[in-house]
This record gives C-alpha cells, structure tokens and sequence, in this order.
C-alpha cells in the first residue's frame, strides 16, 4: 500500500496535525506493520485451528474467559460495538495522535480484528453486525481505505456524518452474505451536540432455525448512536431527551410500516453508565444491557466493569449493546419520559439538601396555599435549568409533566399528588408478562423470533475486571462483542391505528 503525497514534507517525523508527511517515513512503517500484522494473523490462524480441534472433541466453544456448551453448528447473530477514535480528536497520547502512519496503523488493525478475523467467535457464529462510532466521514481518504477493506470482506457499509461539520459520524457495516437491508434511515437530532443516529430494518438471510412454518419473521430493528459527553450536569436532560427522540423515531418507523414487533437492537457509545438517567430509562422501557446479562449481572453492579478512559482520566462503563425482544411489554413510552424527567427533578432537588417537605415548599414557591400551581411549577423547572432554551423542556413537555402529576385534574397538584407522581415516583422496568402498551389493537398471535444473549465479551480483557490496560492504544474505548442465540417466540400481532 503506498501513498502519494501532494504536499510539503515534515521533516523526519511521517505527520505533523498541521504541516505535511513524509511520504517515505509513512510508507515503511505501514509496510513494517502490515509485516507485522501478518505474522500475527498467521499465529492467530493456528490458534482458530487448535480451537476448532478442541469444539470437536468437547463441544464446547469459549469467548473470553467464559465457556458455552453448544454445538458449533448452531447459527447465532454476532454484534460488535466499538468507538474507534476519531484522530481529530487526540484524546489519545500525542505520540499515538500525532503519527499519520500510527493512523494508518490503527485503520488496518481495526478492520483486520474488528470486522474481519476474530477466532474465538468464528467458531460460534455466522452472521456479523458491526456498528462503530467516531468513524472519521471527513477524512476521504480514510473513508475510502475502510470501505475497500470492508467490501472487500464481503460487508455492506452505511455511514452519516454528524450535522455542522463536525467531520466525525456513525459507520455500521453488515454482512451481505446474512443481512438484508429491508430499509434505512437517518436520524439527525439537530440538537446543541449535533448527534445522529442510524436506523436499520434488516432481515436475517440465513435460516437461523429449521421452522414447519415460513410465517416465522426473521427480521430486527437496529440502531447505531452515540451520545453527547457530559460535561457538565445541564446535559443531562440533553442526553435524555436524544435517547427519547431515538425511541420515538423507532415507535413512529414501526407504526408507519405497520410492523408487528419484532427484535430491536441499539448498539453505541452512551456516554453514560449504569448510575445515569439513560441507563434506567431505557431499563423502563424493557430494554436489557446485553453484557450484563451474560455475565448475571445486575443494575447495581456498575462497578464490575469498563470500556471507556475519559479525556479526564475516568474510567467508566458507557458502551451497550441493548436488546428488546418482541414479547416484552412496554409501557407507554411518553410515561417513562415523564419518569425519567422527574426522577432527575428530584436528584437535582436533592443534591441541593432538600427534604420532602423543602422540595414542596420549592415547588409551591411563594404560595401560602397546601398545593402547587402549574406556573409555579414551570417556574421550579426553569430555576433548576430544566425547562427553556436553548436545550429544556418545552412548553408542552412541561404540560404533559403537569398531568402526569396532577392525578385527579383539578389543576393543582397536593402534597399526596407531590408523593406519589414526583418524589417518590419509582421507574421499575417493565416484567416478561406485564406492564403497559401501546394504544394498538391485539389481535392474536404470530410467530416471530427473538434473541438469548448466549454471551458477551470486552476486548482487551482487562476491562472485564474494572481495570484500564497501559499498553493499550487502538482507541479509548474498548470493543464490545455479544454473541445472541436466537429463540421461537409467540408475541401480539397489532392492529396499528
């Protein structure tokens, strides 16, 4: 692989950020590296062999430090998250960042082992799905040399830019061979971090189980995102309102082409933990943390492990894979919204030291009277910066806030009303059997697939246990990996209004 360079050199150093390269020094580190990929992959080719030797004789096959039993001809859907590190933003080292051939380096090393070559899941695993985050769209070049690694390894690419230029986006790339794209769309949130997200309705080629039937759908819902960085508690409602704008895009694309349910995926960069008001508002829509589940872990165990080191230093766990089944019902999803507001309503309230009784008296403001009234409950919404532009609630959000907390309508809100629809408001995740729906008609039953996560994995490994690795470099995230088996499902067949 060599590249022409237009442009002055830079001295003995392959690439400065703001001079040119030095096309020699470029050249003979990719060709040092791309020796020293292939030795690597001809190791790890006798590594696949070794392993297919022992699922033979065993029938065991394993991802990571965990083992599955299961037979290797089982077909599964495999799907790998990754943030692979925009270079415009040099949240790693400067020596990592300011080496164009390093660059380079990273660009082959991803394809090679993100969408390619992985031995510990080839051999459990058919279908390949791979979304990725802070794909670099402005960069041509390098959209061009990912896209021909990927064609050429038999994926189909959809890539979107974030909005204003911001020169970074969303890269998801599917197997042609088991994935037929049924329709995409993009979604642009137009919002103050210019986010997107990419929606896919995709159906499963392969068979993924012999059926008596063909009425079986074998078909899902996937979504690519990454959300907006934290930086200060105000986003907080930003981040929140992105991840209902999401939902309500998918409830509004299931709706317009009258699908029944059916699996849906959302995979990304969440830029935010299990402690966070994303996190527990999509558990209240149903939705399950795929790597939890594999590893039995529960909504409090946020501390177990990690994928992301800040630019602050942090480590944190923020990269999903989210899994909905079809038989799961949902509750109303303007109902968790409105949970989900007043449960950060309430944080704030108490991150301030406010009691039950003060947080009232803050929301009755100067009325002497035992109640609330809406404007001055507006007026409490903007004081804590959640309400107003140029990111707050709008006016008619804060409306459907009011009548969610004004239970009898008679337009005040009383101290029994404060307790039981704000301040002690709970947001439980909705049981297999139970919960709300949406306003459709149920007319019977059909037939439909959904998914098992039969296992998921963090790379590199030490992330497993909570702990960063120093020689790590690819990116600042780690690259997460879930195995699904598929499972026959009964689900409600609807009449869409």
């Amino acid at each position: 692989m060599m590249i022409v360079d237009h442009h002055s050199s830079n001295g003995d150093r392959p690439f400065s950020p703001r001079g040119g390269t030095n096309m020699k020094a470029l050249n003979l580190a990719i060709e040092q590296g791309q020796k020293w990929w292939r030795k690597k992959k001809r190791r790890m080719a006798r590594r696949t062999s070794k392993l297919k030797g022992k699922v033979s004789r065993i029938g065991v096959s394993r991802i990571g430090t965990y083992a599955i039993a299961s037979s290797i001809t089982d077909q599964c859907v495999t799907c790998t998250t990754f943030n692979i590190l925009a270079p415009i933003y040099k949240r790693l080292s400067s020596k990592v960042c300011n080496a164009l051939f390093l660059l380079h380096l990273r660009i082959y090393f991803i394809c090679s082992t993100f969408f390619s070559m992985n031995p510990n899941l080839v051999l459990l695993s058919m279908n390949f799905l791979h979304p990725a985050q802070e794909f670099w769209v402005g960069n041509e070049e390098l959209v061009n040399m990912y896209e021909k690694r990927l064609g050429n390894a038999g994926y189909i690419t959809f890539k979107l830019a974030r909005t204003n230029n911001r020169g970074d986006g969303l890269l998801t790339a599917l197997h042609k061979d088991h994935f037929k794209v049924i329709n995409h769309k993009d979604l642009l949130l137009n919002d103050i971090g210019d986010r997107v997200a990419q929606l896919l309705h995709v159906e499963l080629l392969s068979p993924l189980f012999q059926t008596r039937s063909n009425n079986v759908r074998q078909e899902i819902l996937i979504v690519n995102t990454h959300l907006l960085f934290p930086h200060d508690s105000s986003l907080s409602l930003v981040r929140l309102h992105q991840v209902y704008e999401i939902l309500q895009n998918v409830e509004a694309y299931q709706k317009e082409h009258k699908l029944n349910p059916l699996p849906i995926i959302l995979c990304g960069d969440w830029n935010g933990s299990k402690r966070g008001h994303v996190y527990k508002f999509l558990r209240s829509q149903g939705f399950v943390s795929s790597y939890d589940t594999a590893h039995q872990y529960t909504d409090a165990d946020a501390h177990k492990w990690i994928s992301h080191r800040n630019h602050l230093g942090n480590i944190c766990g923020v990269d999903f894979i989210w899994l909905l089944n079809p038989n799961r019902y949902r509750k109303l999803l303007k109902t968790s919204w409105n949970e989900a507001v007043f449960g950060m309503f309430k944080s704030l309230l108490r991150k301030a030291s406010l009691t039950e009784s003060d947080a009232f008296a803050f929301l009755k403001a100067d009325n002497d009277s035992d109640y609330i009234t809406y404007s001055a409950f507006c007026g409490a919404l903007r004081r804590l910066q959640l309400a107003g532009r140029p990111y707050g609630l709008s006016e008619a959000e804060m409306e459907d806030l009011w009548v969610q907390a004004d239970i009898d309508g008679n337009g005040v809100v009383d101290y029994n009303e404060f307790q039981q629809r704000i301040w002690n408001l709970t947001r439980s995740e909705e049981s297999e059997h139970g919960g709300e729906n949406s306003s459709n008609e149920i007319r019977n039953t059909v037939q439909t697939i959904g998914f098992s996560v039969k296992n998921a994995v963090l790379f590199p490994t030490e992330v497993e246990k909570g702990k960063w690795p120093e020689y790590y470099s690819l990116s600042d995230h780690a690259r997460l990996t879930v195995v699904f088996s598929p499972v026959r499902m009964p689900c409600s067949q609807l009449i869409n209004e």
